[in-house]
């Protein structure tokens, strides 16, 4: 009997909200289209180690509002491992895959477009909660992300009408603060700070100096945001330990919101109180947005590789789902757009 055209389907990087509806979607419609479809566990590392299963239509069904990834995630890299590439395409070619579908936000996509390099049918799906992906107005993750914030400065903001205080809330944002500036918009935030401008002495001295007219008014609370990768006096906070994660280069980010709340205070004498977010932003049930992203991104998927569109990946584009070349994603960060800061900035410390 004939074995049915294959394809495989991998999380990478981090994991967020709506990474199992974006596989459900695929898959159910690659095998709706004939296909035998291959789940390959913990990225790359599943390639590598010979670590899959076959997703039928029931293992992939009643997933969609379920957050983290069936598959399972890591930031495992065959360029970074001897003879990995080879032995990647080795077991693309065993299980024999038309096509490796890979989710993943901008260090997995551009791994992904330089595996395609070395002969993997890579077709890309882009998922993160930064939103930082070039090429897409959102990414799977990222209105999830916004609300679990807003939820938070909301519920920050109530403690800070009752004591009279500052609320800061650190949220996450490595290199662009989508997150920070989506939340605090919608939450109404006094302040609201990211990495894309980096706080000098000239504007943490503006910061308090709004906050503390803001009082002189009879205002006696404020909510500040801040994202983890924004620049303190010229440089990233990161960890105590300045450490990386066990799977990735990366230094590990936090801290920033502490130190500005000490700086706020001491500056203006207000009473400033800090919280950090963190990984609950990850976490979780995918709000509908999320899902239904991840369902239009799952089955332009399927269309690609129908279509043999390797080397590039699903889109948003206004409300059309589109494919757009990984080449123009490599290495790149969409940064916060001015203009949405600027609608933000309008409210700062009202």
């Amino acid at each position: 009997m004939e074995r049915k055209p294959r394809i495989g389907i991998m999380t990478g990087g981090g994991d967020c909200p709506g990474l199992n509806a974006a596989i459900r979607a695929c898959a159910k419609t690659a095998i709706q289209a004939g296909y035998e479809v291959i789940g390959i566990h913990n990225g790359w590392q599943g390639l590598l180690e010979h670590d899959d299963e076959v997703l039928t239509g029931q293992r992939t069904s009643g997933i969609i509002d379920k957050g983290g990834t069936i598959l399972g995630t890591s930031r495992v890299s065959p360029l970074r491992i001897e003879n990995g590439v080879q032995r990647v395409l080795d077991r693309v070619d065993v299980l024999g895959l038309q096509a490796v579908v890979v989710l993943g936000g901008e260090g997995t996509l551009s791994l992904g477009y330089k595996m395609f390099q070395k002969g993997v049918p890579v077709i890309g799906i882009p998922k993160t909660i930064d939103n930082d992906i070039m090429e897409t107005d959102f990414t799977i993750g990222f209105q999830t992300a916004v609300q679990v914030a807003t939820d938070a400065l909301d519920r920050l903001r109530s403690t800070a009408e009752s004591h009279d205080r500052v609320m800061l809330l650190e949220v996450m944002g490595r290199n662009a603060g989508w997150i920070a500036v989506y939340a605090g918009l919608a939450n109404g935030a006094e302040e609201i700070l990211i990495p894309e401008i980096p706080l000098t002495e000239e504007r943490l001295d503006e910061v308090c100096e709004r906050l503390k007219r803001r009082r002189s008014r009879g205002i006696r609370f404020s909510i500040v945001v801040v994202a983890e990768g924004t620049q303190l006096l010229g440089k990233p906070i990161l960890t105590e330990d300045h450490g990386t994660s066990a799977d990735t280069t990366a230094p590990r980010l936090g801290g920033v919101g502490q130190m500005l709340g000490e700086i706020i205070e001491h500056r203006t004498k207000l009473e400033t109180r800090v919280s950090t977010l963190g990984y609950i932003q990850r976490g979780g049930t995918p709000v509908a947005y999320d899902r239904t992203l991840a369902t239009a991104f799952g089955v332009k998927a399927t269309e690609m590789v129908k279509a043999k569109k390797y080397g590039e990946m699903t889109a948003l584009k206004g409300i059309r789902i589109v494919n757009v070349p990984l080449d123009k994603v490599v290495d790149r960060v969409k940064t916060v757009n001015r203009a949405v800061y600027n609608v933000a900035k309008r409210f700062f410390a009202r």
